[in-house]
């Protein structure tokens, strides 16, 4: 298996602390002894952001726009506590917000069940797939610290330049507003991924949004979605046996906990982000999740559903063996690698991914695993293994598969 040729290059978005030392181990470990590997690099680590005044995210997503197939590893988005930590000209903006902006279309996160972890819901026997709308909201959001007194105002000119104005609110003393937007052609593309990736899986597609409180932007969501379905997929639903309904996202929350899974939960941009998380959690972890953001042009980005792992980064960095769980960002490079391979006709390069996904999985099936597994795991005899030692562990099995 060794040196298995590609033909197009990968995106590769480098990342930030342990993540971006994880990545550099997957890739020397667990795919550059078996793949001839093809990549356009591009460091998203948070430094090399801000040597470029983030120049470096714009040039990755139009490398993803070009080459149609990225991974990336974890980035960490600034608050006001990392400025001096890597002496930063500014809190620059989300990479994953500027690159899904980009490309548009919609984030399907899925999680990665693997025998003796049981989910903490007891009564989830399959998967729940979120679909996270990939634009605007408050992702793309204007905001304004309100000084003291006065009128804040939504205005709008049209293009003959007649204005529209509406009062958000009569401010007595200091405040803040935020401005949010999205437009009709990307929740149509949202509404459509989701119809689609419903009907290749043959689950059920849940929609919620709160239109009852937010009755003109969330009630817009709603009546896309429902305009799409009756004209589209109604009837492609009814064939394929799958139904689509919408409900308050409040209500589904409840209705997720008291269901079996196996359906697809479609939300806005932070309803996904928020809900994504919990039902990994929920799972069993964060770092067992696929993470993969979908464009109506046919562009695909991988990338594991979690953060930097910061903690262990700062335990790296001392000198310490951490115990870090590197399963979703291994299943980024896999998802990307037979993405790859299934467009360019690789089939080699498919099975490789299948593999390498398979011995991920055999390992923790088989008792090794990090410290986080090992704490829920029924397994009865199990070993805790320090992080790069999981790696080499995947690769022992790797190789008895191939």
């Amino acid at each position: 298996m060794n040196g298995i040729a590609m033909k197009t290059p990968l995106v590769e978005m480098d990342g930030d602390e342990m993540t971006r030392i994880l990545w550099q181990w997957i890739k020397d470990i667990l795919i550059l002894p078996y793949v001839d590997l093809k990549t356009e690099y591009y460091d998203l680590g948070l430094k090399h952001r801000n040597d470029t005044n983030d120049q470096v995210t714009a040039e990755a997503g139009m490398a993803t726009k070009r080459l149609g197939v990225a991974v990336k590893c974890a980035t960490i988005t600034p608050n006001a506590a990392r400025m001096p930590e890597y002496g930063l000209k500014q809190m620059w903006k989300s990479p994953n917000g500027t690159i899904r902006a980009m490309l548009d279309g919609t984030v399907f996160r899925e999680p990665i069940l693997v025998e003796g972890i049981k989910p903490f819901v007891s009564v989830w026997k399959k998967p729940i797939v979120l679909a996270r709308h990939a634009y605007g909201d408050v992702y793309k959001n204007t905001e304004f610290k309100v000084p003291g007194a006065g009128k804040a105002e939504l205005v709008f000119t049209d293009e003959k330049g007649h204005v529209t104005r509406q009062t958000i609110h009569d401010f007595d003393g200091p405040g803040i507003i935020q401005g949010i937007h999205n437009t009709d052609g990307s929740i149509s593309s949202f509404a459509r991924s989701c119809f689609t990736y419903a009907l290749d899986r043959k689950i059920d597609l849940w929609f919620a949004t709160k239109d009852t409180i937010s009755k003109i932007y969330d009630h817009r969501f709603k009546d896309i979605f429902q305009d799409i379905f009756e004209a589209e997929f109604k009837a492609r639903f009814k064939e394929a046996g799958i139904v689509y309904f919408y409900t308050l996202i409040d209500d589904a929350v409840a209705r997720v906990m008291r269901c079996e899974g196996g359906f697809l939960w479609a939300c806005k941009n932070y309803d996904g982000d928020v809900m994504s998380d919990m039902v990994a959690s929920a799972f069993g972890s964060l770092a067992m999740m696929t993470s993969v953001l979908v464009s109506p042009d046919g562009f695909y980005e991988y990338e594991a559903a979690h953060g930097t792992v910061q903690r262990h980064y700062y335990q790296h960095l001392e000198g310490k063996q951490t115990s870090t769980n590197s399963i979703a960002t291994i299943f980024a490079w896999t998802g990307a690698l037979k993405k790859r391979g299934e467009i360019d006709g690789l089939p080699k390069l498919v099975r490789f991914a299948e593999m390498l996904e398979r011995a991920s999985l055999l390992t923790i099936e088989e008792g090794v695993m990090p410290k986080e597994l090992a704490a829920m795991s029924t397994i009865r005899e199990k070993r805790v293994v320090h992080s790069m030692e999981f790696i080499d562990e995947i690769r022992i099995r790797l190789d008895r598969l191939l």
